[in-house]
């Protein structure tokens, strides 16, 4: 079964949604073992510098792979 360009936006946007509050967790937890301090908004900006490249390779990538399928 095809999977539609909007729900393949709606995978991606869940993945990156997932995927930022673990690396907001884990910043929390190793950032101290390597002597970088960050206050919770830091680790909040860092985490949302990240957000639109994997929105985007999320959605290309299982784009690429729907039509790769598809031949």
């Amino acid at each position: 079964m095809k999977q539609s360009r909007a729900i393949s936006l709606v995978e991606s946007v869940a993945n990156v949604v997932v995927g930022y509050v673990l690396a907001i967790a884990t910043q929390i937890v190793v950032f101290p073992l390597f002597g970088i301090d960050a206050a919770l908004g830091d680790h909040l900006t860092i985490g949302l510098a990240f957000v639109g490249v994997s929105l985007a390779r999320g959605y290309l990538l299982r784009r690429m792979f729907e039509r790769i399928s598809a031949r």
